[in-house]
């Protein structure tokens, strides 16, 4: 598949998304453009899709007929894996950073994308942007209250009104680097097995790194007290008000999870429900709240535990979208080494290739307006939601 069809259908498959979020929501006009929108991309990807499927076809005819020399398929797996074998030597190519190494290619980068979204991943709560260089800015409209024209009688004189107000963010890309100990037996293994891992590996540990970085900025902004069902509610209601309610969502942990699943109404119901659509996504259902429910796993997002017991639950409230600028640099490159000692391990007494991994990225807040960093106090001992 080239490369215009994989872009196509990332973005198809963001257009679901994006139709669910807005169904979830309520909103079923924008929810029936943005499907128009899907057909679009369905029709362009098919089309384009049958052209490429044309072209294998005829080249497969001119090849059956003797009038062009086949053409061999390029197999990313075994390359990925052979290169790998020879620890990715000999192939330094143009873009590549001093320290040179191996530019994984786009079809074994779809593979680790795919990693790094199999577990729950903050990714995909905020707006990332590919960026080619390692730093650069972006301009945005600074917020401010618009009071209006003011009334001006026949002949009266126009006053002048505040000019819009911009302002720059700034990122800079910087390295994020790991390295994963291989033994050289799992080397001579098939092509798939070692992808598999290595893919895994690079996929899973990169996942962890973007959520420890983007948590890293979320908690930036100072926290807000949570105590209650009220609490939540006003932070959608007052705080992010209607500017950011209809696209916010809560983000919380395994702990957060046990609090709101055990909230009931006065009629003993409970106001965590699934999405019809979509059992999966929780939503919470409080009066005229209606508001999706994110959870990562406590191991990605823990919970602040005190030796009294005390436990401080994160609970991020808010539209991490409008919240959160993540620019990723799409560099991924491998170094291996069987020589190489890396804390208690050596590479060469222990018969083991040494893989490091970097990746490169940067990230920053875009509006703390966008969001609430709550944060739920409770004890061990407390019955959570009674």
């Amino acid at each position: 598949m080239n490369k215009k069809l994989l872009e196509l259908l990332d973005k198809i498959n963001s257009k679901k998304a994006e139709i669910k979020n807005l169904v979830d929501q309520g909103k079923i006009e924008e929810a029936k453009n943005a499907k128009e929108e899907l057909k679009t991309l369905q029709d362009e990807f098919d089309i384009l899709k049958d052209l490429e499927d044309e072209s294998v076809q005829n080249m497969t005819q001119q090849v059956n007929a003797g009038i062009a020399e086949p053409v061999q398929k390029k197999d990313s797996i075994k390359e990925f894996a052979d290169a790998a074998r020879s620890g990715f030597r000999n192939t330094m190519k143009e873009g590549t950073p001093a320290e040179g190494g191996y530019t994984v290619p786009e079809d074994i980068q779809t593979r680790i994308n795919t990693y790094r979204e199999a577990t729950t991943s903050l990714i995909n709560l905020v707006d990332v942007e590919s960026v080619s260089t390692n730093k650069g800015s972006r301009t945005f409209k600074k917020r401010s209250q618009q009071t209006g024209f003011t009334k001006v009688g026949e002949g009266g004189k126009i006053g002048a009104k505040t000019t819009p107000q911009f302002e720059r963010i700034d990122y800079e890309i910087e390295k994020y680097a790991g390295y994963f100990p291989v033994t050289n037996e799992l080397l001579q293994d098939s092509d798939a097995n070692i992808t598999e891992v290595l893919t895994s590996w690079i996929g899973n540990e990169s996942r962890v790194t973007r959520n420890k970085i983007i948590l890293a900025v979320i908690n930036e902004k100072a926290k807000t007290a949570i105590t209650s069902l009220d609490d939540i509610k006003k932070a959608l209601n007052v705080t992010l008000g209607q500017a950011f309610k209809p696209t916010s969502r809560i983000v919380t942990n395994d702990d957060g999870l046990q609090y709101l699943d055990t909230l009931k109404n006065e009629k003993g119901e409970y106001l965590l429900q699934p999405t019809p659509a979509d059992p999966m996504q929780m939503v919470l259902c409080a009066g005229a709240t209606r508001i999706p429910v994110s959870v990562i796993p406590n191991v990605d997002m823990p919970s602040d535990v005190s030796e009294a017991g005390k436990r401080k639950i994160p609970m991020i409230i808010g539209d991490l979208k409008e919240a959160v600028k993540f620019f990723d640099r799409k560099l991924l490159t491998i170094v291996t080494s069987n020589v190489a000692m890396a804390g208690e391990l050596n590479a060469f007494e222990e018969d083991l290739t040494l893989f490091r991994a970097i990746e490169r990225e940067d990230c920053t807040l875009k509006d703390e307006e966008a969001f609430v960093n709550g944060e739920l106090t409770i004890t061990d001992d407390t019955v959570i939601g009674g």
